[in-house]
């Protein structure tokens, strides 16, 4: 079960890396305008701000990566930072987008579930 909820966190840890280079380095290219609908003028008005939600996603990231990282000493690490990545998940849907509860909620809670069922201590 272990290594399942690792590989569920190492999943989720990519997905944000692969959203941080959305947002900070395609946001204003047509990849990333479809990818997110936008409109040319809004993708280019709002460039700097997404490059500021890429980076944020790149510490979820990372914190994921650190707390796989760490082994089993890491649990309390990856539950943190997978839980963060499901607030973030549900307040993205709840404000901006439904679609953001299942790409990035969803992915965050099953493995969240997970690392709690792999029954390492926190």
């Amino acid at each position: 079960m272990q290594n399942i909820a690792t590989i569920a966190t190492g999943f989720v840890a990519l997905l944000h890396l692969y959203i941080l280079y959305l947002e900070m380095f395609l946001w204003n290219t047509p990849k990333g305008r479809k990818t997110f609908g936008l409109s040319e003028e809004f993708a280019a008005a709002s460039k700097v701000l997404a490059a500021n939600q890429g980076l944020y996603n790149g510490f979820l990231a990372a914190g994921l990566i650190w707390g796989m990282w760490q082994g089993s000493t890491g649990q309390s690490i990856k539950i943190f930072f997978l839980a963060c990545v499901v607030v973030a998940g549900v307040f993205g849907a709840v404000t901006s987008n439904k679609r953001i509860l299942f790409i990035q909620a969803f992915p965050g809670a099953v493995a969240l579930a997970l690392v709690f069922l792999s029954g390492e201590s926190p």
